[in-house]
């Protein structure tokens, strides 16, 4: 599934990819508006991120292109904003067609949440993300993000493949993406599983990509997210 990324900041670009990784787009970036419209029928994007801060005048005129053939289901378009971008502008955006306006410092995590929301369903199925709440009984126990001490983690978000937590201790600083971590304890309702995990990225949230289960443990995984999130996928 392919992101088309209009975005010319790297710091921006870096930002926003760790952000949406988990979702397994195929990311496509231009950093110039007409280049991306040139290209738009050959990319043939699933979904389209601008940003309104970098490009505020062409914005509404990519907008205004796709939405002339694509629908809002068929390819979602998401402004990031910067600080000065009005109320009125947000208005102007949504009467456009767009699917959603969200700050590009992407620190909020209910902006965080929409965003993932709204390109959810368009993402690889098998790659589809859960956000988890306080009764979903989904809990992390992790060893080695900085040193051997076990830090407890608040779980996010959640799929087959991998999860992200807010860390009850400040190691973010210290996480390295790419180090796997073979002391972790996940608990999925009444089962205590012990995958081995890879860190993806680290920001205020950790990403981590489970790299092995013992035995059946994936299964029991994908069993019990199946049992408590059938009725409330992306």
């Amino acid at each position: 599934m392919k992101l088309l990324l209009v975005l010319g900041s790297d710091d921006n670009y870096d930002a926003f990819t760790r952000t949406i990784a988990p979702l397994g787009f195929e990311l496509i970036r231009y950093r110039h508006v007409l280049k991306a419209m040139d290209n738009i029928d050959e990319i043939d994007p699933e979904a389209i991120v601008i940003s309104a801060r970098e490009f505020p005048r062409h914005w509404k005129i990519l907008v205004q292109f796709v939405r002339n053939e694509r629908s809002k289901e068929a390819c979602p378009i998401i402004i990031l904003k910067g600080e000065s971008f009005s109320a009125e502008e947000t208005s102007k955006a949504f009467f456009l067609g767009v699917n959603g306006v969200i700050s590009d410092t992407l620190e909020r995590e209910e902006e965080i949440y929409r965003l993932k929301n709204i390109l959810g369903n368009h993402a690889p199925e098998q790659e589809q993300q859960f956000f988890v709440e306080p009764w979903h009984r989904i809990g992390l126990l992790v060893a080695g993000i900085s040193d051997r001490s076990f830090v407890l983690g608040d779980v996010k978000t959640i799929s087959s493949n991998g999860l992200s937590f807010f860390p009850e201790h400040p190691t973010v600083k210290t996480a390295q993406p790419g180090k796997e971590l073979n002391e972790c304890s996940l608990r999925a309702g009444d089962a205590i599983l012990s995958p081995v995990c890879r860190i993806t990225g680290a920001e205020k949230n950790i990403s981590l990509e489970f790299v092995s289960f013992p035995g059946d443990e994936q299964g029991a995984l994908d069993r019990y997210l199946e049992e408590v999130f059938s009725q409330t996928s992306l």
